[in-house]
């Protein structure tokens, strides 16, 4: 029961931290560059869910791309920005990483002094790049820090027994920071557009998002020559 209790505890403190994030990172971002969060959230609402019940983001990637296409983000800049964020943008991933390394060292009784914890988070924001968006395949990169700082590998194997449920809520989180990247650049490029109409439709359930055209371009054309 005691490990099954500091591993509850681990639980709730990768949830706690994920909701910390969205309110002191990804909230303040959101109004910064005055996304409008009543059309995000339900855009994203169901790529979301789909990320969360499959701990898989590439599950959820054409969903998420149609939706944010759907809202009026221009489909280059979708076609830019989400492929790149899901090697490149894994904040839920990197928080993950952080807390796990340290619960393995706590559990191994290894004291770490802050510069070799400082040491170890700027590796795990490293080596988290361009991971795969598949189940499970952050224990890779867990194992390979925990080998690099000398802590021991039993850690992944008492880890992996509650790591799904730790999945889900992260590969959440790295899809809704993606789309709101993309979001925060069609605004930062002025060429955020108003959602079609049967986008309200698809966002209420009456109309498949699938559905959907994509959203029209709104970049200036080069005129003709008269």
């Amino acid at each position: 029961m005691g490990v099954l209790v500091n591993l509850g505890k681990l639980i709730l403190t990768l949830y706690g931290a994920l909701i910390v994030f969205f309110l002191a990172v990804l909230l303040p971002i959101a109004v910064l560059f005055k996304v409008p969060l009543r059309r995000f959230i339900r855009a994203v609402r169901s790529p979301a869910l789909i990320a969360f019940s499959t701990t898989s983001s590439e599950a959820a990637l054409p969903l998420a791309m149609q939706s944010m296409e759907a809202i009026g983000v221009p489909r280059r800049i979708v076609a830019f920005v989400m492929p790149t964020g899901y090697s490149f943008n894994l904040d839920g991933s990197t928080l993950y990483l952080a807390v796990a390394s340290l619960f393995v060292a706590q559990a191994a009784g290894v004291a770490m002094t802050l510069t070799t914890q400082l040491l170890m988070m700027v590796t795990l924001m490293i080596t988290s790049k361009g991971v795969a968006a598949v189940p499970r395949a952050a224990l890779v990169i867990l194992s390979g820090t925990l080998a690099t700082f000398g802590l021991p590998l039993e850690g992944v194997a008492i880890i992996l027994g509650v790591d799904s449920i730790m999945d889900m809520a992260r590969t959440a989180t790295n899809l809704v920071g993606n789309c709101l990247a993309t979001v925060v650049m069609a605004k930062w490029e002025g060429e955020f557009g108003a959602p079609q109409p049967e986008v309200l439709l698809a966002q209420e359930g009456l109309l498949p998002i699938e559905a959907v055209p994509p959203a029209p371009r709104t970049s200036g054309a080069v005129p003709s020559a008269s």
